[in-house]
């Protein structure tokens, strides 16, 4: 994989963990093509457990 498209994938990756720590639907994925939108999501869902285990 070449690293321009890695490092694009890891700020999407990013981005998402950054939203569902602060909360954010999944409805507002910024993104379209189906490997970042698909980044983005893996991100919200490990920032919404993050948010979950912080809240015990």
């Amino acid at each position: 994989m070449k690293r321009q498209k890695r490092d694009r994938l890891e700020r999407a990756q990013s981005k998402g963990f950054q939203a569902g720590i602060n909360g954010r639907s999944s409805e507002l994925c910024p993104y379209q093509q189906t490997d970042a939108r698909s980044s983005w999501l893996g991100g919200w869902r490990e920032g919404r457990t993050s948010k979950s285990e912080m809240m015990k």
